[in-house]
C-alpha cells in the first residue's frame, strides 16, 4: 500500500483545480414517485423508431470503436442545414463542444502579457448556463461576465460600449440563445447585431432553440467567425446518449477535429441522433405539446400570484408570492415534486420549473395551489 496519505495526493492536484468550484448539475435522485422538474429534460420519450434502431444495435459490434468523425450523422445534419458536412462538428453533449471551443481558440491567461488579455478571455451574459466560467476557470482562461438587462434581454452593442465591461475582442464570447435559466428569447436580428460587432469566437449556444420562435444558424454560415451549438439532449430525449454538435466554418470544425478525442462520440448515440433525424414529425408535435404546456402553466402559477418571466425554452423561470423561493423549493420536495432554484442574485428570487407531462404539471399546480393562501 502506498505511503501516500490523502493530505499529500491534494497537494498533488494542480493549484488551479483546487481553486475551481466545479458545475452543479441538477439533483437526479431516485426517489419512487418523483416528479423530476429540474433539470429541463423531455418529458416524452425518443421515438418508437430510435429505441429499436439502438436494441437492434445491442450485439456483437459493440466491441468495435464507432465511426471517429461520425461521417453519417454530419451528412444528415448538413443536410438539414443545408451546408457542406465540413460545416458540422459532433461533440459527446454540447458540452464538449463548449469546452473544445475554449481549448482551441482561448489561451491560458498565464501564456499572454497584459496587454493581449483579450486572447485569454472567455465573456459570457450573466445570468447563463453556469458551465461557461467553469470551462474557462479550468482552461486557466479569464472569466469576464457582463450582466444582461434587468429583464434577462440582451444588450445592444452601444450599450456594451458604454458600459466598458464588454470585450468586443475578446478570444470567445457566449451567447445562450433562448437564454437559461431565463427562458428570454432574441431574434435573429438583435444576435447578428451583437456578433458583427465581435472579432473573435462568438458562441450561440442554443440548447433550447426547438422551443422558441426563431433559431440563428445560419449566422454561422454568414459569418466565419461565429459558431451555433446545438444538443440532441434537449428536446429529442436523448440526455442519456450524449450528443451534441456544432455549425460552424470548416476551419473552425478543423480545428475543433485537431483537438478532440480520436472515438469522442459512442456508436449508440451516433446511431440514436442519425434515427431521430428520420423522424423529425414525431418530435415536432412533442414541440408542440411542450409548448402548450409551457403557456398552460405561465397562465395558471400567473393567476396563482406568481410572477412569471416568459420563455421560448421547456421550462419557466418564476417568482413565487409569500415565501422565499428556498422555501417553495422544500415544500414542493415535501411533496416529491423537484424544481431548480439558484443561490446566486437575482435568480434566487426564482424557482426554474421544466415543463413536464400534463400529469405532471397538473401534480404541480396541485402542490402549489394547497400551499397558496387564499
Amino acid at each position: 500500500m502506498s505511503s501516500k496519505s490523502p493530505k499529500g495526493i491534494a497537494r498533488l492536484v494542480r493549484p488551479l483545480v483546487r481553486r475551481l468550484h466545479a458545475y452543479v448539475p441538477g439533483e437526479q435522485p431516485k426517489v419512487p414517485g418523483l416528479i423530476k422538474l429540474n433539470t429541463n429534460e423531455n418529458p416524452y420519450p425518443p421515438a418508437p423508431a430510435v429505441l429499436r434502431a439502438i436494441r437492434k444495435a445491442v450485439d456483437p459490434r459493440l466491441r468495435l470503436y464507432p465511426d471517429p468523425a461520425a461521417t453519417p450523422l454530419r451528412q444528415k445534419l448538413a443536410q438539414l442545414h443545408n451546408c457542406s458536412p465540413a460545416h458540422i462538428f459532433v461533440g459527446n453533449g454540447s458540452d464538449e463542444v463548449l469546452a473544445l471551443l475554449i481549448r482551441a481558440f482561448v489561451e491560458p491567461a498565464a501564456a499572454v502579457p497584459a496587454s493581449r488579455r483579450s486572447r485569454a478571455t472567455v465573456q459570457y451574459l450573466w445570468p447563463c448556463y453556469s458551465l461557461y466560467p467553469v470551462l474557462a476557470q479550468t482552461h486557466g482562461a479569464l472569466a469576464r461576465p457582463v450582466p444582461l438587462r434587468k429583464d434577462f434581454d440582451l444588450p445592444t452593442p452601444d450599450e456594451l460600449r458604454r458600459g466598458r465591461r464588454w470585450d468586443f475582442k475578446a478570444a470567445l464570447s457566449f451567447i445562450t440563445t433562448p437564454n437559461a435559466p431565463s427562458g428570454r428569447g432574441y431574434t435573429t436580428d438583435t444576435l447578428e447585431e451583437l456578433c458583427r460587432a465581435q472579432d473573435g469566437i462568438t458562441v450561440l449556444d442554443e440548447a433550447y432553440v426547438d422551443f422558441a420562435e426563431a433559431n440563428a444558424a445560419e449566422l454561422a454560415l454568414r459569418h466565419p467567425h461565429v459558431v451555433v451549438t446545438r444538443t440532441f439532449s434537449k428536446a429529442y430525449s436523448l440526455c442519456f446518449q450524449r450528443v451534441g454538435y456544432a455549425i460552424a466554418h470548416p476551419e473552425v470544425v478543423s480545428a475543433l477535429d485537431t483537438i478532440r478525442d480520436s472515438y469522442n462520440v459512442n456508436g449508440l448515440g451516433q446511431l440514436a441522433a442519425e434515427v431521430t433525424l428520420d423522424h423529425l414529425p414525431y418530435y415536432q408535435r412533442n414541440f408542440a405539446r411542450i409548448i402548450a404546456s409551457r403557456e398552460r402553466l405561465h397562465r395558471e402559477l400567473a393567476g396563482l400570484g406568481w410572477r412569471v418571466l416568459p420563455s421560448q425554452t421547456n421550462f419557466l423561470l418564476a417568482e413565487p408570492p409569500g415565501p422565499p423561493a428556498r422555501e417553495w423549493l422544500e415544500r414542493l420536495r415535501e411533496k416529491l415534486i423537484l424544481v431548480r432554484w439558484f443561490p446566486t442574485p437575482p435568480l434566487n428570487r426564482y424557482l426554474r420549473i421544466t415543463i413536464g407531462s400534463d400529469p405532471e404539471i397538473d401534480a404541480l399546480l396541485k402542490a402549489v395551489r394547497s400551499q397558496t393562501k387564499p
